[in-house]
């Protein structure tokens, strides 16, 4: 595993233990960027900055930098009562893609704040498998149903239970590429 990856995910533990993570604004840009920049703050030089330039993964391009500000303000007014509309902010934000890396581990923390906050809910991400997931986010942009599915299914209101929190980041590190077998094997 990449030494940033390595730090990043101690940095996210670190952000649950330490009880910061209740100091983050829940479903706004500034809390995605807190969240971004407590991961990646002094590993990597684009920590909480929104990028400047546009960027593709796959056959998806994301929002172009040039509306991205404009964009962000449009996602933060976006309601979050229902799972259904929490959902689709997250499916919009996934669309900005408002940093140069780091997105999905950022936006899935994201997520579960506001999930927790409109629903005592979060997902339990050890659950849901990286394949379907992907799947799902790819086709998101068409029709989220897919997801609200997959992830409606992983639900639960075991909101504060530090195993679900930290399999659910271990397996946020896993759909970006990380393995703990990687760790273990340095």
């Amino acid at each position: 595993m990449k030494s940033i990856d390595k730090k990043s995910i101690e940095n996210a533990y670190r952000l649950f233990d330490s009880e910061d993570i209740s100091q983050i604004e829940t479903g706004s840009t500034k809390g995605l960027i807190q969240i971004h920049q407590y991961l990646f703050g002094g590993l990597a030089d684009f920590a909480g900055k929104i990028r400047k330039s546009n960027i593709s993964k796959g056959g998806l391009r994301f929002a172009n930098a040039l509306y991205l500000n404009e964009i962000l303000l449009k996602i933060e007014e976006l309601p979050e009562v229902t799972f259904e509309e929490i959902i689709t902010k997250y499916v919009e934000m996934n669309i900005a893609h408002p940093f140069m890396e780091g997105n999905g581990r950022t936006m899935r923390i994201w997520l579960d704040l506001i999930l927790k906050k409109s629903l005592k809910k979060v997902v339990n991400w050890q659950h849901v498998d990286k394949t379907l997931y992907h799947q799902a986010m790819e086709r998101s942009p068409i029709n989220d149903l897919e997801l609200r599915t997959l992830l409606h299914l992983h639900l639960t209101d075991r909101t504060d239970d530090r195993e679900v929190i930290f399999k659910g980041i271990e397996q946020s590190y896993y759909y970006e590429g990380y393995r703990r077998e990687d760790d273990e094997n340095e």
